[in-house]
Parts: structure tokens; sequence; C-alpha cells
């Protein structure tokens, strides 16, 4: 057997993936940074504020992508054994877990939006613009929640165009909203912050309809209806859900908690550091869609692999994969430090001391995406769609709540380090967590059995 697999299909699968799920992802976050770049023409406070929300906007994203991995496991394994039928029971149970948890996350939000910002920052002037985009945002949540599990759904199935088809058109209509409203353009009214919001409900409605339409309309292989998402969940298949995706989702939400928490330490350093971390954080989003969507790819791929029984291929797959992974880091962190300078130039609202801390912390970003971009998909791509699902969540809880948010802490308000210090210290287990990742994924151990069929 080769070291590295020399199947040209598997290249093939593997980037034509990963490419298109990575320029869908890079649109879904260019509306993030196109929002921040207009914001902070129009208000650093502004920007401020709707960088808050956007944490919990990724806490909602942890929460709906934990109950829709976690059915992906098992959709992207009966798609390999060519079994329709479980893959529509499980989206059906994913469905349910994800609208009900983005509703109470929304309805939370209407009811009690300036005690939880109170949370993450000091300064009023940020929570007041925080709260008038929570106040309409909120109501997106379940709309988002139903887009992305029928997207993930999809995505097992190995329909990946749909999903850079749709975020073109909310690309689209996002920004022009954003630039009618935000700004009060062409006789519209100017809204601030609140026209972000209304633009990015409008956006997710859209999306909503039109990725509903293709379920319904042009799919041929899953075939999803109402019917299928209305009837009694499978008790057996449910037990196996909570039994291999509860890991999953609860790793992305204690994630999704812990960011929450990082954004709240670094927001009593000053609305500076808000800023400055929400324009980092989303030019580092963008780009490492690649590491993200190599994530996805590999899941996906491995499941299916494992679910067709050819699992005398996973040992050469998971070697090339690790390769690929590096290439993608090394390549990513080079572009986002040479890419830092020209980029803090659109943010033009920005005040000095915001883009000088802003071009520290990308600096930071531009070395630990390269442990991201090996560690992530090792563990969230390969070893949790092998079946071990739960060693991913016993690895967060290890690096983050023991590791990483106490060093911040400490740094932040007991030794008075600087924003810089504070931020290396939460960014330091993407470093950490590969020699782990490395450990694990070459002992191939994690290929289990996920159902009692299969």
């Amino acid at each position: 057997m080769k070291f590295l697999v020399r199947d040209g299909k598997f290249y093939s699968a593997f980037f034509t993936m990963t490419l298109t799920i990575a320029l869908q992802s890079a649109i879904v976050f260019s509306v993030n940074l196109a929002d921040a770049i207009m914001l902070s023409r129009y208000s650093e406070t502004a920007l401020s504020g709707v960088a808050l929300l956007n944490q919990i906007q990724f806490l909602l994203q942890m929460l709906v992508f934990g109950v829709a991995e976690g059915a992906l496991v098992f959709s992207s394994r009966s798609w390999g054994e060519r079994r329709i039928g479980p893959i529509r029971e499980v989206t059906n149970i994913a469905m349910k877990f994800g609208v009900a948890l983005a509703s109470i996350l929304g309805v939370t939000m209407l009811l009690f939006p300036a005690f939880i910002l109170h949370l993450m920052a000091t300064d009023r002037a940020v929570i007041s613009e925080g709260v008038r985009y929570a106040r309409i945002i909120a109501f997106s949540y379940p709309v988002f929640a139903v887009s992305q599990i029928l997207m993930i759904m999809l995505r097992s199935v190995e329909t990946v165009k749909i999903s850079f088809y749709l975020s073109i058109v909310t690309f689209s209509v996002n920004v022009t909203l954003n630039y009618l409203l935000i700004f009060g353009n062409f006789g519209c009214p100017e809204l601030g912050c609140r026209g972000a919001a209304i633009a990015t409900l409008s956006a997710r409605l859209l999306e909503l309809l039109l990725i509903a339409g293709y379920t319904r309309l042009v799919d041929r292989k899953v075939e999803l209806r109402v019917r299928h998402i209305l009837r009694p969940m499978n008790h057996g298949l449910l037990r196996d859900y909570i039994r291999v995706g509860s890991p999953v989702f609860l790793s992305g939400t204690i994630w999704g908690v812990a960011m929450a928490i990082q954004t709240g330490i670094l927001g009593h350093l000053g609305s500076t550091a808000i800023a400055a971390n929400s324009v980092a954080t989303t030019v580092f989003q963008i780009v490492t869609v690649f590491t993200y969507a190599s994530a996805s790819a590999a899941a996906v791929m491995t499941g299916k692999t494992i679910g067709e029984g050819r699992t005398e291929l996973i040992r050469p797959y998971t070697r090339t994969f690790q390769v690929l992974f590096l290439c993608i880091g090394f390549s990513s962190g080079a572009f986002l430090f040479f890419l830092k300078d020209p980029v803090i130039l659109l943010f033009s609202g920005l005040s000095e001391e915001s883009v000088a801390l802003t071009l520290r912390f990308m600096t930071v970003l531009a070395v630990t995406t390269v442990g991201t971009a090996y560690q992530m998909p090792c563990l969230t791509g390969i070893v949790r769609a092998g079946g071990e699902t739960d060693f991913v969540l016993k690895n967060d809880l290890i690096f983050m709540w023991l590791l990483v948010l106490p060093s911040a802490f400490l740094a932040a308000f007991v030794f008075r380090l600087s924003p810089v210090a504070v931020f290396v210290c939460l960014k330091s287990d993407q470093i950490l967590k590969c020699a782990v990742a490395a450990y694990k994924v070459n002992r191939y151990t994690w290929i289990r059995k996920i159902s009692r069929s299969g």
C-alpha cells in the first residue's frame, strides 16, 4: 500500500467538495466583513455593539452545527450504504432539536438583551447599540436553523453546489440592503445597526425559501418532504443519535459558550479590543474557509468510505488528508500575514489605536491558523466521522476550560497584561492541540459502529 493516495478520483472528490464549501463559506463570511466595513464607517460604537451580538450568533451556529453534524455522522455513512430512509429520519431528529434550541435562544435575546450583553462588555453605548440589533436579529435564529440543517443534510449526500449558489444570492441581498439601510441611501431610512439587522434577517428568510424550494422541487437523492419532518421521531435511531451525536452537540455548545466568554474577557479591556477582535476574527474567518471546508469534505469522505465497507482505504486516506491539511494551513497563514495591511485600509472609520491592535491580533492569527488547519479537520473531520464523537468533546473540555480561559483570565485581570498577550492565551490551544491530533488520528482506533443497523 502506497503511503499517499494515488487515485485521481480521491483528489477530485476532496478538492471539488472543499472548494465548493469554501467558496460558499467565503461568501457567508464576506457578509460579516461587509457589515464590519460599513458599520466601521458609520460608527465604531455600532461596530462594537454588533460584534457582541455576533458572538451570540456564533453560539447559535455552534448549537445548530452541533445538532446537524451529529446527524451528518449518520447520514454520510448511510449515503455510503445507499440507504435513504435513515437520512430522512435523522434529519427529522436534527430539525426538531435545532429549531427548538434556536427558538429558545431567540426568545432569550428578545427578553433579556441588555443583561446578556452586559456580561460581555461594560461600555453603555456599545451595549445600547447591541440591544437595538438584538431585537431584530433574534427573529432570524429559527430561520437560520432550518436552512443550515437542510444544507448540511444535502452536503452529507455530496450535494454541495446549491449552498454556494444560495450564498451568492443572499450575499447580494444582504450587502445591498446594508448599503441602503445603514446609511439611508436612495431615500431609505438611516437605521445604523438596525439596518444591518433587517438586511441579515431578510437575507436569511430568502435563503430559507430558496433551500426549501430546492429540497422540495429539485433534489432527487433524499427527496425530503414536510411529512418526513412532521412525523414522530424513530426512537431507536433517536437513542443512537443521542449516544453518538450528543458529544458533537455538547462540543459545539461548549465552544460557542467559550467564544462568548473570550469576547467578554476582551470586552472588559475596552471597546478598542472589541472592535479589533471583531475585525481580525472576521478577516481570519474568510482566510480560513478552506480549513473548515476541508474538515467537512474529510468527514463526508471518511463516513462514506466506512459506510461502503472499504476500511482498507482509511489509512492512506487519513495520511493524505493530513498532508493536505498542513498545506492548506501554511498557505492560509502566509496569506493572512501578507493580507493584513491592505485589508485594514478598508476600515477607514477605526481609530489609530484600534487599527494598531487589529494588526497585532491578525499577526497572532496568522501563526495559530496553521495549527487550526491541521488539528481541527483531523479531529472534527476524520475522528468524528469515524464514530468516536466523544473524543473532541473531552479534548475541548481540557484545553478550553483548564488552559485557555483560566490563563486568559489571569493575564487580563490578575497580571494586567496587554490585550495582545491576552489574545495569545486565547488562541494558544490551536497550536497545542496539534500533538494530540497527530497522536489520535494515526492510531486508527476511532473507527466505530454507530448504530444497531450499521
